[in-house]
């Protein structure tokens, strides 16, 4: 069974690290459920493995914690939903690409529900929408938003760190880093887009595509 974890507030950055590392240890021990944790956290930057410092264009804006999940620079801050995902992928297959695709799956149909429609792209880490209202880029193509940033870790085949979804963030606090490091897209949210989208309806929906997209 996956144990589902709500914390109401916001959460400390690095108290958050310290507990999916203890969590993950428990799970890859036998001794822990593995777990869907539910958060926010006060505005701050985080550095992937792969960020490079060029990106990072307002370093005093907000603090800045290198993280130790995949990915470059992303923002974490109050009406964005953090999903920290404690899963043995060693138990789903040994799959680290169909466990991420899986991931994408799950934020898709979560985004469904409210009626936007997610997409991946090659090249471009996380789930984006298409923004019509927006003008076209220069080589034509319809311009897009991304929604949704996902960032793993593995140790032990267990994951941690994991997805957030851009509920009604502060948009322009993406402005102090080169989110994920492409510059020529920008960010969006659900309330961007028009949805007044109450944090505990994201969260069952999450819960009810969680289901179809891991098979459990």
């Amino acid at each position: 069974m996956v144990e589902w974890i709500t914390t109401p507030g916001l959460t400390d950055y690095r108290e958050a690290e310290l507990w999916m590392e203890a969590r993950a240890a428990g799970i890859a021990a036998g001794t822990e459920a593995e777990a869907i944790w539910l958060l926010e956290h006060p505005p701050l930057y985080t550095a992937g493995t792969s960020a490079r410092i060029a990106d990072l264009t307002d370093p005093d804006r907000f603090p800045v914690y290198a993280s130790k999940r995949g990915g470059q620079y992303t923002y974490h801050g109050p009406g964005q939903r953090v999903i920290y995902v404690m899963l043995d992928v060693g138990r789903r297959g040994h799959d680290v690409r169909r466990f991420v695709q899986q991931l994408e799956a799950w934020v898709i149909d979560t985004l469904a529900q409210f009626g936007v429609q997610g997409h991946i792209r090659e090249g471009r880490v996380g789930v984006w929408v298409e923004r019509p209202d927006k003008p076209r880029t220069a080589s034509g193509a319809l311009a897009e938003d991304k929604i949704a940033a996902i960032g793993i870790r593995l140790r032990k085949w267990i994951s941690f760190h994991g997805i957030s979804i851009n509920l009604d963030p502060d948009l322009t606090h993406f402005s102090g880093i080169v989110p994920c490091g492409i510059s020529e897209h920008g960010v969006t949210s659900l309330r961007d887009l028009g949805h007044d989208t109450r944090l505990a309806d994201l969260d069952a929906a999450l819960r009810s595509s969680f289901r179809r997209s891991f098979g459990e």
